[in-house]
């Protein structure tokens, strides 16, 4: 069983229920999620062992969210208790033309409180094959990064491969501190993920003919885009970028591109009903490391990750319960949503 590692922080999520806008809501569903966390349920799912390292306060809260996750597959072996508080998120799902609403809580939450001593980063690698972190993570605070840093620059000493998930949050820092510090990290990597918007935001880099509020997005642009970024990050193995068609908040066109050994490969595209959009690119990510880290072609990989969040985008929750042959199913052709019996 290939072992995977995964670092950030998890997150409760309030949400009214079905389409309830804040305003109006009088009770909140609870769901647990974080884009590192999705990615580790998802690889779970997989049969793999997935790795979750982050730091969660002693409460029950807490509690019952290690429990989610170990009922998922995840190892949480190495979960530190300590700190304050979960970070909070609140979610206003949107529908038709009116789009989804988040609201961050996450001030003090207790993976900002990691110091220096508190991992054995030895024994937290110990067996590890691939170490994926995402873009939010060093934007948390400056121990995150720190402690960020020390697990990469150990993998990369062991030979690890790391993948960076680009997601990029204004909420969290400015464009100018973000490009610091993600062009060092992403120079660590050896797979960068990314989608329409990132990559602008990040590093200034733009797709050609794409309008992503128009809903109009070339894979031939997105195709040069990776090149670029691989004669800038000559590191970098694989580029994939997720593309997004909104239509509207709740039908969207869905598809992706792979680009490695200077070869572009492209999925097929899917259009979509969005029951939960929140995931879609967490599960992209770890379908596309399943694939890469099993040793399947990168057409497959790139198939195999775009069916893995096109269906993702049907299940409430942060988390993916798709398994592997849900997956190919998907890709053989049944999309047909048929019931099964």
């Amino acid at each position: 069983m290939k072992k995977i590692l995964t670092f950030g922080e998890i997150m409760m999520r309030l949400q009214p229920p079905e389409y309830k806008r804040f305003s109006d809501a009088k009770d909140f569903e609870l769901y647990f999620g974080g884009a590192e966390a999705n990615a580790a349920v998802s690889l779970a799912g997989f049969g793999t062992d997935a790795v979750f390292f982050t730091k969660l306060p002693e409460n029950a809260l807490a509690d019952a969210c290690v429990r989610d996750l170990k009922s998922r597959g995840v190892n949480v072996d190495f979960i530190l208790r300590g700190g304050d508080r979960m970070g909070i998120y609140f979610c206003e799902k949107g529908v038709s033309q009116r789009p989804s609403r988040i609201i961050y809580d996450r001030k003090g939450a207790s993976i900002n409180t990691l110091f220096e001593g508190d991992i054995d980063v030895a024994r937290l690698l110990d067996g590890v094959e691939w170490f994926h972190f995402s873009g939010i993570t060093p934007a948390l605070s400056d121990t995150v990064l720190f402690t960020l840093k020390k697990i990469l620059f150990e993998a990369k000493k062991r030979g690890i491969t790391v993948s960076c998930d680009l997601n990029f949050r204004k909420n969290l820092w400015s464009v100018e501190r973000a490009r610091a510090v993600m062009t060092e990290l992403v120079s660590l990597s050896d797979v960068l993920i990314s989608n329409e918007e990132e990559c602008k935001s990040v590093f200034g880099l733009e797709a050609e003919g794409a309008d992503i509020t128009g809903g109009t997005l070339d894979a031939g642009g997105y195709a040069r885009l990776a090149g670029t970024l691989c004669d800038i990050f000559k590191n970098l193995k694989i580029v994939a970028f997720t593309l997004r068609g909104s239509r509207s908040a709740d039908v969207n066109d869905w598809s992706g591109i792979l680009v490695a050994d200077g070869k572009c490969y492209r999925s097929k595209e899917y259009t979509i009903r969005v029951v939960d959009r929140i995931g879609g690119g967490d599960s992209f990510s770890a379908g596309l490391i399943y694939s890469v880290l099993y040793r399947k072609d990168f057409q497959y990989a790139v198939d195999f990750a775009v069916a893995a969040s096109c269906l993702k985008h049907s299940v409430a929750g942060d988390f993916n319960s798709a398994t592997v042959s849900e997956v190919e199913e998907l890709m053989s052709g049944d999309g047909s949503g048929r019931i099964k019996r």
